[in-house]
C-alpha cells in the first residue's frame, strides 16, 4: 500500500537495496563500519567497495550525513546518515533525529538526486520510538521539501508490516 502527497512522498513496505532511485539513505553508525539492520543489508547489497569507501571517509557525526558511490545498489548514490542511540528523550535524541534527516536531504539535494529512499532511522538497535521517530521524519522531510522543489519524490520504505501502519497513521496527520 502506498500514499502520496502531491505525487512526491510514498509510503511503502520493501527492500530498500532494491529501489531504482537516486539515493538510497543508510542507517549507519558513526564509524560508518556496517552493522545490523538496514546499514548491514545496504554493506551487503552494495558490495565490498561501499565498506573501503566508508573507512576513507573517517566517520560521521551523530545528525550528520556522508555520501558514497552505490555501487552495486541500482541507487548511483547511498547517503550514510547518523542518528541519536535513544537515551530516554533527555538527550535531545529529537533535535538530532531531525537533524540528521535534513542532513540526509541536504546531501542528496548536493548530489543533484531527484528522487531518494529513506528508512527509519534509529528505531532499531538504536531504539527510538517508532511513533515518535517516524514523526519527526514525516515533518521535517516535508519541511525539507516545501523549500527544496528540485527534489521530486522520497520514498519512505518500510522494513516490516507494522513500520507500515505507523507511517500510514503518522502520514494521515500530515499528507
Amino acid at each position: 500500500m502506498q500514499r502520496y502527497r502531491n505525487g512526491r512522498v510514498v509510503i511503502q513496505q520493501g527492500d530498500i537495496t532494491r529501489l531504482s532511485v537516486d539515493v538510497i539513505v543508510n542507517a549507519a553508525n558513526p564509524e560508518l563500519a556496517g552493522g545490523g539492520g538496514v546499514d548491514e543489508a545496504i554493506h551487503a547489497a552494495a558490495g565490498p567497495e561501499l565498506a573501503a569507501a566508508c573507512k576513507e571517509l573517517k566517520g560521521c557525526e551523530v545528525g550528520g550525513a556522508v555520501s558514497t558511490p552505490g555501487f552495486d545498489l541500482p541507487a548511483p548514490w547511498i547517503v550514510h546518515a547518523v542518528g541519536p542511540v535513544w537515551q530516554g528523550g533527555h538527550k535531545n535524541e529529537d533535535e538530532l533525529l531531525a537533524r540528521t534527516y535534513e542532513s540526509a536531504m541536504r546531501e542528496a539535494l548536493e548530489l543533484g538526486a531527484t528522487s531518494v529512499a529513506l528508512p527509519a532511522i534509529s528505531t532499531g538497535a538504536y531504539r527510538f520510538p517508532k511513533e515518535r521517530a517516524a514523526q519527526i521524519a514525516i515533518s521535517t522531510v516535508l519541511d525539507f521539501l516545501e523549500q527544496h522543489p528540485a527534489i521530486e519524490q522520497v520514498i519512505f520504505c518500510c522494513h516490516g508490516d507494522r513500520d507500515l501502519a505507523i507511517y500510514e497513521a503518522v502520514a494521515e496527520e500530515y499528507l
